[in-house]
């Protein structure tokens, strides 16, 4: 259980939340299969163990994983055209007359209910992790809207959940350019090959860098010529490498040797210790990095209320 990916909210200071009220909460909520009339469902599932007593919360030493699951039938729009212009065009020939958008979204409506039994259904998983005594929750994905979407259902079944992104002090752009101009970081953090820059102006240029030196004479000119580092590649401690952007959202999450081995060490044969082993190793490894990450960007902000 390693995350690759890394969104991060801040939930408010007075919230309690147990394991055992998350557990129930969460059971109003079950992912159920897709019908062969319906488009999608969403709910919750067990993050570790496929039967039915598998628990939908998984506590390590206090922190708490969940997931929640997608399923929805594919049905290719250009399938539903072709198909409603088909049918148009049988009605238009048969009965000589026009068919216009009333009753062309009838037909649509239509085809789509006849096509979706034989539709291919997808599956996805969502992981959130849970660190109560630290106050945060971190989401397995870099989508902004599948964390949203795990965050508002998992809002619907507690009845409420007042949370909202991780921000920092200072513009992360700001941070970053002076990273990049200085040839180095902070709290641990070290410059790795890669980044985005971009000029300040509304309509202005993207130069993305790769495998490069950053201290490299052409990256520092882009930088004195007013361009920002939007996207940098960093390491910390020699236990984690990532990408972050000025949205602070975590991509291209990479645990190091240092700590797989441990986790193996410490899971032992069995998967179940395995997972748990890593669970907790990650979650550690996350409330010591966060912190000084947060710090290194120039401090949390934190908002009187949310």
């Amino acid at each position: 259980m390693w995350f690759r990916n890394l969104l991060m909210y801040r939930l408010a200071a007075d919230t309690a939340l147990t394991s055992e009220a998350l557990e129930t909460a969460l059971a109003t909520k079950p992912a159920l299969p897709c019908g062969s009339q319906t488009l999608s469902t969403y709910g919750f599932v067990a993050p570790f163990g496929n039967d039915q007593d598998s628990p939908l919360v998984y506590v390590g030493q206090g922190f708490f994983l969940i997931c929640a699951r997608t399923e929805e039938r594919l049905l290719p729009a250009s399938v539903v055209r072709d198909a409603v212009k088909e049918k148009t065009d049988e009605i238009e020939a048969a009965e000589s007359r026009k068919v216009y958008k009333k009753e062309r979204d009838q037909i649509k409506d239509e085809v789509t209910m006849a096509l979706l039994p034989r539709a291919f259904i997808r599956r996805s998983k969502t992981y959130a992790a849970i660190a109560p005594a630290q106050g945060l929750i971190l989401v397995d994905t870099s989508s902004a809207k599948r964390a949203e979407e795990l965050l508002s259902t998992l809002r619907e079944v507690l009845g409420s959940l007042p949370v909202r992104p991780v921000a920092v002090k200072t513009a992360p752009t700001a941070t970053f350019t002076d990273w990049v101009k200085q040839h180095q970081a902070s709290h641990g953090l070290a410059l790795t090959d890669e980044c985005e820059l971009r000029d300040s102006a509304e309509d202005g240029g993207i130069i993305r860098i790769k495998r490069e030196d950053l201290a490299s004479e052409e990256v520092q000119n882009h930088l004195t010529a007013g361009k920002l580092v939007t996207q940098l590649t960093l390491a910390w401690q020699d236990k984690l490498s990532f990408l972050i952007d000025d949205k602070l959202t975590i991509k291209r999450l990479r645990f190091e040797d240092l700590l797989l081995d441990q986790a193996e060490e410490d899971g032992g044969d069995d998967a179940a210790s395995q997972f748990d082993a890593s669970f907790i190793l990650m979650m550690l490894t996350f409330v010591e990095f966060i912190p000084q990450l947060l710090e290194a960007l120039g401090g949390e902000e934190i908002p009187q209320g949310i």
